[in-house]
């Protein structure tokens, strides 16, 4: 096949995927990308996902003769493409170990490129180039509000057809963008790294995000929630909160951000630790208060404070082992902005393949799916997975002083007594209201039954002159201890 400079020319947008670009090119000349591709000598196949079909975020790495070829097609110089690409002077080793002078091209996945891939807005890429195709583009999270069309774009990495929220109706999320960039130059005064703290805060809120659950008072991200899926997440909430999760918490990462780079915030968080005189960091710190205030939620304190082992607290201990002049334990350092693989929240991606494997499992669980509401599926989930963290925070607080070790444990195993009470509750009110006998559900909970049906509202509402009564928190609401 014989090579000519394009005709036509194809412009590259800034930070966009070399694969984006050689799609768009094909559209120009009116073939498909796999026609086009075919101008290039392949070294492996493109990565896909578990159910067939390429991935929207794969990436192309081409050898010289490659990138000479596609500065032709589009009619673009090579040093434009190269300050426009991230992929553009990459190689590896099955690209240098072909012949000479041949195009040659191999897949990958841009994450593992040059970081987060996201898709562009296609409103903004009609204006530029006047045709809406699909722009993939490498995009950090705090830059992913399309601020002309009010757009939040979307994770390119995952299997599902949106590319972007409409944010019109959120307009704070956009404001946390433009607030971003002062918090940014912020950290950078402060010698951190912006990206480093970006990542702490978002660990931090997205680990809120699953607790707020069963928080009774948060009503600011429901609202948001349901506005981002068109009005109403209706019966799909639970692929909702996967897909609406980056967007409906951008303000509060931002925010939280901006706080723990605040040196008054670290005061507080000093003075919470007894500053001289150490002590266990209390339920009712000032910090916490003031962190809860700061994300306009001044009940959130003492719910963020309790939340031992997440990467707040985390960032709270290395402020105070900095102040007091004390090391890390082994093998963590004192960087306050370090996070640890385990807070790191889990992908869109990863979110939707396990959600997609348990719709699809055969068995029990297709009938509770199709019976218990999706509010009820994810809070039961999120009381189980916090009481497992509970648990699993006991093996490491069995050192130093007595007292602190005792107070640690008990609060630790007393709050996953409750969260599990909590949620035989909810199991239970989900399989009573699905059909299932009160004896059947008390013999599998290993409880009376008079008992059980003191404990949930809904039963206890069917019965004459008990509505409107509620149920104790705790442990007393299950054993009636």
């Amino acid at each position: 096949m014989t090579h000519h400079p394009g005709l036509l020319r194809t412009a590259p947008l800034p930070r966009e995927t070399t694969s984006s670009l050689i799609c768009r090119i094909a559209s120009r000349y009116g073939m498909e990308a796999k026609v086009l591709r075919s101008c290039w000598q392949w070294r492996n196949y493109p990565p896909g996902h578990d159910g067939g079909g390429t991935r929207a975020d794969a990436e192309v790495l081409l050898n010289a003769p490659g990138r000479q070829l596609l500065a032709g097609l589009c009619g673009v110089e090579e040093d434009v493409l190269a300050r426009a690409l991230p992929s553009w002077r990459q190689e590896d080793s099955k690209l240098s170990a072909g012949k000479n002078g041949v195009p040659a091209a191999a897949w990958r996945t841009g994450g593992a490129v040059a970081g987060p891939v996201a898709f562009g807005c296609r409103l903004c890429a009609a204006r530029r180039t006047g045709t809406a195709v699909r722009v993939v583009r490498y995009a950090p999270r705090w830059e992913r509000v399309c601020a002309r069309h009010r757009r939040w774009l979307l994770d390119a990495d995952a299997d599902q057809p949106l590319e972007h929220l409409d944010a019109r109706s959120v307009p704070e999320v956009a404001a946390a963008q433009r607030r971003w960039t002062g918090v940014a130059r912020r950290a950078a005064r402060a010698g951190a790294d912006p990206e480093k703290v970006f990542a702490l805060a978002y660990a931090v809120v997205a680990r809120w995000w699953e607790q707020a659950l069963h928080w009774d008072r948060e009503t600011i991200w429901p609202r948001r929630l349901h506005q981002v899926a068109g009005g109403n997440a209706g019966t799909e909430l639970e692929r909702w909160r996967i897909v609406g999760r980056d967007a409906v918490v951008f303000p509060e990462v931002v925010a939280v951000a901006d706080a723990l780079l605040d040196p008054a915030m670290a005061e507080l968080a000093w003075r919470d630790s007894g500053a001289g005189r150490p002590r266990p960091l209390p339920a009712d710190g000032a910090f916490c208060r003031r962190l809860g205030e700061r994300v306009g939620r001044g009940w959130l304190g003492p719910l963020a404070a309790t939340d031992h082992g997440g990467p707040l607290t985390s960032w709270m201990g290395a402020v105070i082992r900095i102040r007091r002049g004390a090391g890390g334990p082994p093998g963590y350092g004192n960087d306050p902005w370090w996070l640890r693989q385990e807070h790191q929240p889990a992908t869109m991606a990863g979110q939707l393949r396990v959600l997609s494997k348990e719709r699809s499992s055969p068995g029990s669980g297709t009938t509770w799916r199709s019976t218990v509401p999706a509010e009820q599926r994810a809070l039961i989930t999120s009381l189980v997975n916090d009481a497992e963290e509970q648990l699993t925070q006991l093996r490491g607080v069995q050192y130093g002083k007595t007292a602190d070790a005792t107070q640690q444990l008990l609060g630790n195993l007393g709050h996953a007594a409750t969260l599990i009470d909590q949620a035989v509750r909810e199991t239970t009110a989900a399989a009573l209201a699905a059909g299932m006998a009160l004896e059947d559900l008390a013999r599998w909970a290993r409880l009376p039954a008079d008992v059980l049906a003191e404990a949930l509202p809904a039963h206890r509402n069917r019965q004459p002159g008990r509505s409107g009564e509620q149920v104790s928190g705790g442990r007393q609401g299950v054993d009636g201890s």
